[in-house]
């Protein structure tokens, strides 16, 4: 199925979606053929990975958009689109956390979402918290 939604708004939606979680409903706005690249090139195939992915490393997590950039010369069915912010919620100790940032770039082919690469400085935060680097 796909979106009459402008690639901006399909990926804010996504998103939206994704963080309920919702990783079933969150298949409405991405192919079937979709590929992720989590933080450190973990690959994965379905919302429901990441969504299985966070639960293993965060107590909960929602993302706080800053902006969503189209890059200039997409089409409303063909784009690339960042989605830039920071993360906050709560480790597996119930320690909350704010501030981490994240940088997400989607493809959007055909009105959905084909690729979605993600990066954020959890790893570092994570090195910090277990006294073997400092910020």
């Amino acid at each position: 199925m796909t979106h009459d939604l402008s690639p901006k708004d399909l990926v804010e939606t996504f998103l939206r979606t994704i963080m309920i979680p919702d990783p079933v409903a969150a298949r409405a706005y991405v192919s079937p053929d979709l590929r992720i690249r989590f933080t450190g090139g973990r690959e994965m195939k379905d919302p429901s990975e990441c969504s299985a992915f966070n639960a293993s490393r965060y107590a909960w997590v929602k993302k706080k958009f800053e902006q969503t950039d189209v890059v200039e010369g997409a089409t409303p069915q063909d784009a690339i689109v960042y989605n830039i912010g920071t993360l906050y919620g709560a480790w597996p100790d119930g320690t909350l956390f704010e501030g981490n940032r994240y940088v997400d770039r989607y493809v959007v082919q055909g009105g959905l979402i084909v690729q979605m690469d993600v990066w954020n400085d959890s790893a570092e935060w994570m090195l910090v918290r277990a006294g073997l680097a400092v910020l």
